[in-house]
């Protein structure tokens, strides 16, 4: 199951993620999970919103730059070598990942992946009964 995902780019600099969570929050719009990877000269916050259109459109209008990505939401019991299983199966497929990130919860560790190919790697994970999350559940995490 698909999801939407937000990519802002953000210059390396003191106040920038501070002015992005200002933007949504003054939206009314809540952030379920974040990922920033930078560089010597910007960053990349990959983030999970309650309402991706409306937070889009809301960092547009700040000047952001921002985009719109499809990654692929699911949950795994929170124990050693759950991710493993997870990733081996994709690996056997040839199933490549761009980027991952994930955070656990009590018993559960919720990852939100990027795959190359977006049907093949859903398509594996629905084939080994691996517990995907509806975007709307993942908005609201």
């Amino acid at each position: 199951m698909l999801a939407k995902q937000l990519s802002v780019f953000l210059e390396n600099k003191s106040g920038r993620l501070t002015e992005v969570t200002e933007v949504l929050g003054d939206a009314g719009i809540n952030l379920s999970a974040m990922s920033i990877a930078d560089n010597s000269d910007f960053g990349i916050l990959r983030c999970i919103v309650s309402e991706p259109e409306r937070a889009y459109q809301a960092l547009k209008e700040a000047h952001f730059a921002v985009k719109i990505t499809d990654v692929i939401g699911f949950t795994c019991p929170n124990t050693s070598g759950s991710l493993a299983r997870v990733m081996k199966y994709l690996a056997e497929a040839g199933v490549f990942i761009e980027y991952m990130y994930s955070f656990a919860n009590g018993d559960v560790a919720h990852v939100i992946i990027r795959p190359t190919d977006l049907a093949a790697c859903e398509e594996i994970l629905v084939e080994k009964k691996v517990d995907l999350l509806a975007a709307s559940d993942l908005y609201k995490l």
